[in-house]
């Protein structure tokens, strides 16, 4: 299907426009005079070209006000362009888009001004389904088993969403009915709940989502109360665990524009991978996130005030130190926290290849609870709690586990195109994960490959920064498609080898320890 993008890409999204006035001789209606004046300016398809029908009632007017020289916001997928809304070139209050990295656990926010493509302002906030639950699994079961549970899902991310946009529009002395585009980027799963989609095949054999392009929807039908005719663009999947906040990042990246091959990671509540270069593209995803959110320990937390966030091993008195965000005192671990603490471990011999505590060399830092052994990381007298912190025996091996299936979902991806991790010439990290994790830590215990430390990129977040892109460079949206088409997606709950990869990768750092050479034994 040919698609109606403009011959000649737009550079913005809004358009200033000059029609000819209508006569006796020209009574051409005033919707068709518009989108054909659109149509022949533009360079766009006119039989995919469309106006909103709440614009319509209010055009006859805005179009004789203005002596039909009007300013317009449009939008356009792969196949179809919209025609969004018609404005007096007077009108100098600002045309705002909204970019949206739909997190599983933190959403953030973006305020874009579409006339000058410049960021005006950002906030995030806890996404509110967490009070369901913190995972993905146990929000689909809520929305396929509670009645009304999937409204429910759906209607709290909406209004959290609004409260967020309205507060930006407020700072900038504006209101959300100035929001004209809305584009989100979220996993496969939270694109589903945003858009009130069942979610409950996704995690049923062989896992099949509703859809993976989603259709341009008007803000109004989801509940969202921005401009009447406001739209919003959800960026599409690639299968199951393979979502359109990796499609975004992509398309941030530039990852499929690469001469040379890349993997690119981007570590949230799941693990998503993706491996190529400019002609193909490979991508799997897994389950491999809650040990960099602080989910694998009972202390952990995610990054906030007092959160340990760092540990490391003073080279001068060789005792362990840490640090917590904002310097105040700790009351618990996020995930960066957690890798260099058990890196640490590793180093100092308090730990075994297996992940078990050594009771000679942790001296009496090693103690009982809850029946089971436990470091004591933090006495009581310095926690923000009044009690100790502890890092159990149950917690090492929730983190040992998911480091090894982190480790097993690069391998399976390069050995899939003929690789070895090992081999992995430009690793670029995204998300929280790239931004706060040593990656010595991480090489330590075994949960990215042990590469020379330059080959490490940090690209930040990139969901965020793609839902940005198409907002600010409209001609970005002609790149998505050709994204889609060259990803092939490996599903890993059918590979054969995955579950003896994973065996292997559950030892710090692996059974092979000379795939990590800078790795020294203890």
């Amino acid at each position: 299907m040919k698609p109606s993008s403009p011959a000649t890409p737009l550079s913005s999204w809004v358009q200033p426009i000059q029609l000819a006035e209508p006569s006796l001789k020209d009574n051409t209606a005033d919707a068709d005079r518009l989108l054909h004046a659109l149509a022949s300016s533009l360079g766009l398809e006119m039989g995919r070209l469309s106006a909103d029908w709440r614009l319509l009632r209010s055009l006859p007017e805005a179009l004789r006000k203005t002596a039909y020289r009007v300013r317009t916001v449009l939008f356009h997928d792969d196949q179809n362009t919209f025609l969004i809304d018609v404005l007096d070139p007077k009108d100098l209050e600002p045309v705002w888009g909204v970019a949206v990295d739909l997190g599983t656990t933190r959403i953030v926010i973006r305020l874009i001004d579409l006339s000058s493509k410049s960021v005006c302002g950002e906030t995030s906030f806890d996404n509110p389904q967490m009070t369901i639950g913190p995972d993905i699994l146990s929000r689909v079961h809520h929305a396929c088993s509670v009645d009304g549970g999937l409204e429910y899902l759906q209607r709290v991310v909406i209004e959290g969403l609004y409260g967020a946009i309205e507060e930006l529009c407020l700072a900038k002395g504006s209101n959300p009915s100035r929001v004209f585009l809305v584009s989100v980027s979220g996993n496969t799963t939270m694109s589903h709940l945003f858009l009130g989609l069942s979610p409950y095949y996704l995690i049923r054999e062989p896992y099949i989502p509703v859809m993976n392009r989603f259709p341009v929807v008007s803000a109004t039908e989801i509940g969202l109360k921005l401009r009447s005719t406001a739209l919003v663009y959800v960026f599409p999947n690639i299968g199951s665990y393979f979502g359109g906040d990796l499609v975004s990042g992509i398309l941030h990246a530039g990852l499929h524009r690469q001469e040379q091959t890349v993997l690119m990671v981007d570590v949230g509540t799941n693990a998503e991978v993706v491996l190529g270069n400019a002609t193909w593209m490979m991508a799997c995803a897994g389950a491999a996130g809650p040990a960099l959110e602080g989910g694998v320990s009972k202390m952990g937390m995610m990054a906030g005030p007092g959160a340990i966030d760092r540990v490391w091993i003073d080279p001068n008195t060789d005792e362990m130190l840490y640090h917590t965000i904002g310097d105040q005192p700790p009351k618990g671990i996020c995930g960066s926290g957690i890798i260099d603490l058990a890196a640490c471990l590793f180093r100092k011999g308090f730990i075994d290849i297996r992940g078990k505590f050594v009771a000679l060399a942790c001296g009496d830092r090693l103690r009982e609870q809850d029946g089971m052994a436990a470091y004591c990381i933090v006495e009581a007298g310095e926690s923000a709690t009044g009690e100790p912190l502890y890092l159990t025996q149950a917690d090492l091996d929730s983190l040992i586990r998911s480091k090894a299936a982190m480790y097993t979902i690069l391998e399976t991806l390069t050995a899939a195109v003929g690789m070895r991790p090992e081999e992995l010439e430009s690793v670029w990290i995204a998300g929280t994960f790239g931004m706060f994790i040593d990656p010595v830590s991480a090489i330590t215990i075994g949960m990215i490959p042990d590469l020379p430390l330059e080959r490490y990129r940090a690209i930040g977040n990139s969901s965020l920064e793609g839902a940005t892109l198409v907002l600010i460079r409209p001609e970005a949206m002609a790149e998505i498609p050709r994204i889609q088409q060259n990803i092939t997606y490996m599903e890993l709950n059918v590979n054969v080898d995955f579950m003896n990869r994973f065996s292997a990768a559950k030892f710090l750092p692996h059974t092979d320890p000379s795939r990590f050479p800078s790795v020294k034994g203890v």
